[in-house]
């Protein structure tokens, strides 16, 4: 508590002489989360004898924000908890909390004339529908990218430039990194608005993992795709596809991609809606793998794509490199004053089967019911129920021996002011 009220005298310090060089604004943030969670099944089938869990996690968000002409400011610390979590400390005897107070973003962003601005620090990045950059803020924790952003507004377009380059400690030589994480990301986002309620964005990344733990080479996966959204009176369409290529982080070629169409049709707070997601998935596993088909989500949304339950975070392991076809409807009531009510059915399929995975390619159905309601300007109420009726396929990808009807239920309430 003593180390964050520094902290925060000493944001408000530097802040306040800002202000005397520059006309600017200063605000302040707060958001409060918390989640009241009934596992039974959740992000994997529930064995029959398995005693579905009962937790509750806190999300403290306070974000300190400077805004003038030439320079911007966002400093947001960040505490993230699992209530009952405290261990004794050996020092005391006592009970107290694990360290939990992070930096979630510190940025600054610098105008650059006319051209556009610089940022530069721990930030979010957002973009289009967050199939590939995402904020992932169903996680407690959400993400942000210790990143460099340029960013040009020419006239009609908005483009954007990133990169990013991550180490683990201090080192007077070697690049070395863990290979299952990104070692540096760079990014090329370029997005066009017109007057039709049309959206097109082109977005291209380059990732790069380092071939082992213990070696400096670098494998880059680039992804290059285009993302549109559409409205026509009260039709609604939104569509990407994505092209994976290069080498994955073992040094094996590439070739990958994800296609998906979502259309639906607003009446008048009443929207029915139909999608489908294809991504693809290996056929062949060991020596007979010449070039690794599976697509690599990177930092995109998992949770709000392929099912509130979370069953298929990473493809590699959750579909055993099958790869994952969703075919979904859904409905969209907006109800008594704000109150609204989304109903979700996924019907899910690997895209290929493998070795590792049996000739059937039903993975089951999913229903996710989510019902929000704004009670205040400030105040957001969210419960959802959702349940996962697996199939043998999935029992046997996942190592559940003896599976039984999943379910999940939560609670959450959001303050922000």
């Amino acid at each position: 508590m003593k180390q964050f009220l520094r902290l925060r005298s000493l944001i408000i310090l530097v802040l306040m002489t800002c202000s005397f060089y520059v006309k600017a604004q200063i605000t302040f943030e707060a958001q409060f989360r918390n989640r009241f969670e009934i596992r039974d099944g959740y992000t994997i089938p529930s064995e029959k004898n398995a005693v579905p869990s009962v937790m509750i996690f806190q999300r403290t968000r306070l974000s300190f924000i400077y805004d003038s002409e030439v320079l911007k400011i966002k400093i947001s610390p960040q505490d993230v908890r699992l209530w009952g979590s405290e261990t004794m400390r050996s020092s005391t005897g006592l009970f107290g909390d694990e360290a939990s107070l992070e930096l979630f973003e510190g940025y600054a962003e610098l105008k650059l004339g006319e051209l556009g601005w610089l940022s530069a620090g721990r930030q979010q990045l957002v973009y289009d529908n967050q199939r590939i950059l995402a904020a992932r803020n169903w996680n407690n924790n959400g993400i942000s990218y210790d990143a460099l952003l340029l960013k040009f507004n020419p006239k009609n377009y908005a483009i954007h430039i990133g990169s990013t380059w991550n180490s683990l400690n201090e080192s007077l030589e070697d690049n070395l990194y863990p290979s299952n994480r990104i070692k540096t990301l760079n990014f090329l986002w370029v997005n066009r608005k017109f007057d039709n309620e049309m959206n097109l964005s082109l977005l291209h990344v380059s990732s790069g993992n380092t071939e082992t733990d213990t070696t400096n080479t670098l494998n880059f996966r680039h992804t290059t795709g285009i993302y549109s959204s559409y409205k026509n009176g009260n039709l609604i369409f939104e569509g990407d596809v994505y092209y994976q290529y290069g080498r994955n982080a073992s040094g094996t070629k590439v070739s990958a991609y994800l296609i998906s169409a979502d259309l639906s049709y607003d009446l008048l707070g009443f929207t029915p809606g139909i999608g489908a997601t294809i991504i693809s998935g290996n056929h062949y596993k060991g020596s007979g793998q010449i070039t690794d088909h599976i697509f690599d989500f990177l930092y995109g949304a998992r949770h709000r794509f392929y099912g509130n339950m979370d069953y298929f975070k990473n493809l590699t392991s959750h579909t055993a490199q099958g790869g994952l076809s969703d075919y979904y409807t859904y409905l969209n009531l907006k109800a008594i004053g704000k109150v609204t009510v989304l109903n979700t059915c996924h019907y899910f399929r690997l895209t290929q089967t493998n070795e590792l995975t049996p000739d059937n390619k039903n993975l089951g159905f999913e229903n996710d019911l989510v019902v929000k309601c704004k009670f205040q300007k400030w105040g957001t109420l969210e419960g959802g129920y959702l349940f996962y009726v697996p199939t043998q396929t999935i029992n046997t990808i996942r190592g559940v021996t003896d599976s039984r009807f999943s379910q999940f239920i939560y609670m959450q309430l959001t303050i922000l002011i």
